[in-house]
């Protein structure tokens, strides 16, 4: 997607293959800067803080976190640990599991000195696989978009289509796209009159941060709303749908998402606003059918729910926005404490989304219902 003019993915391969370079999401929106990783505790630590994000992102990341191990040692046991340690940086997210399994299964009959420009094919191929779904994504969500926008009444027609979204699920969690949010883009670029009511997803706030940056740098209309908001827009009538992603969706349908997803999706559906999730193949988990009682939520600190961050003003006659890659930073962040001291925190950071509340998921092949079935018979299965 373009920044200023400029044409970013989140991840690149640089220095001839031996690093990866990825922007680093902590320090948006109020500066962007990119962070190179040259080995695989990097690139683990870069998942675990939350550099990266988003599941497609993070399989990427993760498939090119072993091709960093495998430079370092092509053995069968340093690459096993990898896997291991890589694995155990997100645990919900599946597309992170997807994406070793893939870049393992690839390189483990291939002699040692082979291995690691495999995995890094593999996860090139990955990525690129990635930005073609999403963009596939965001065609199915486009048609969507303009059929339920002609059926507003006429009274309605000259009015800006609303959706609401929850987290980031823009090019800032994939590759490039995005999955919810390529649907807005490909609208917004068609020439529909879009605005999107967003979420700003505490306790990171990742929709404040970064799927207002985005849809601002793409001039996408956009107006950020607290997080118990969504409902009452809803009541008001004034969300048309309601859109997001998904970090792992079970074959009968289920989808995990970021906490808070569920209560949009119960607002959504005592109000008759249609819930759609957006999601490519890589983040269906076959192997599970409740997501409530299946799914692993990762708990994350509580230090996220304590504290906040934000920008305590710019250095004296620098402008906000980037810095230029290897200078220091134009503004100042800090971190502040919200709660009284001694008050714990409890930090889930996903939660499941029934079935019987999504109106349709949104894939890289078509436009399905949120069941057993229409997966199958979308993609072959069974």
């Amino acid at each position: 997607m373009n920044i200023d003019g400029k044409a970013w993915r989140t991840i690149w391969l640089e220095a001839g293959g031996r690093s990866i370079a990825v922007i680093d999401q902590t320090q948006l929106p109020h500066t962007f800067t990119t962070r190179s990783l040259t080995s695989l505790d990097q690139a683990a630590e870069a998942i675990t803080t939350m550099v990266v994000r988003g599941a497609p992102l993070i399989g990427v990341t993760g498939a090119y976190g072993l091709m960093l191990a495998l430079q370092a040692d092509p053995s069968d046991g340093a690459l096993a640990a990898a896997f291991t340690q890589l694995l155990a940086t997100r645990p919900t997210a599946v597309n992170l599991q997807w994406a070793l399994e893939r870049v393992r299964e690839r390189v483990l009959p291939l002699a040692p000195a082979q291995r690691a420009l495999a995995a890094q094919q593999e996860a090139g191929a990955i990525a690129e696989e990635d930005v073609l779904m999403c963009e596939a994504i965001g065609d199915h969500g486009l048609r969507l978009f303009q059929e339920l926008a002609a059926r507003r009444p006429a009274s309605r027609q000259q009015e800006p289509f609303n959706l609401l979204t929850h987290c980031n699920a823009g090019w800032l969690a994939t590759v490039d796209w995005g999955t919810a949010l390529a649907p807005i883009y490909k609208a917004h670029r068609a020439g529909l009159q879009v605005h999107v009511w967003v979420d700003e997803t505490r306790p990171r706030n990742q929709g404040a941060s970064l799927t207002a940056f985005e849809l601002g740098r793409e001039g996408v209309p956009h107006t950020v709303i607290v997080d118990n908001a969504g409902g009452h827009l809803m009541q008001l009538g004034q969300v048309d749908a309601v859109i997001v992603g998904s970090d792992r969706t079970t074959r009968s349908g289920d989808v995990c998402n970021k906490i808070g997803t569920y209560l949009k999706a119960l607002a959504a559906h005592d109000n008759g606003v249609p819930f759609y999730v957006a999601l490519p193949a890589s983040t269906i988990d076959w192997s599970i059918s409740d997501g409530v009682a299946e799914i692993p939520i990762e708990a994350r600190s509580e230090r996220e729910v304590t504290h906040i961050q934000g920008l305590v003003s710019p250095v004296a006659g620098a402008a906000l926005g980037e810095s230029p890659r290897g200078e220091a930073s134009v503004v100042s962040l800090t971190q502040v404490q919200l709660t009284p001291t001694g008050s714990r925190g409890f930090n889930p950071a996903f939660d499941v989304t029934p079935a019987r509340l999504v109106t349709a998921l949104i894939t890289e092949r078509g436009v399905v219902s949120a069941s057993e079935e229409g997966l199958k018979q979308l993609y072959g299965v069974g």
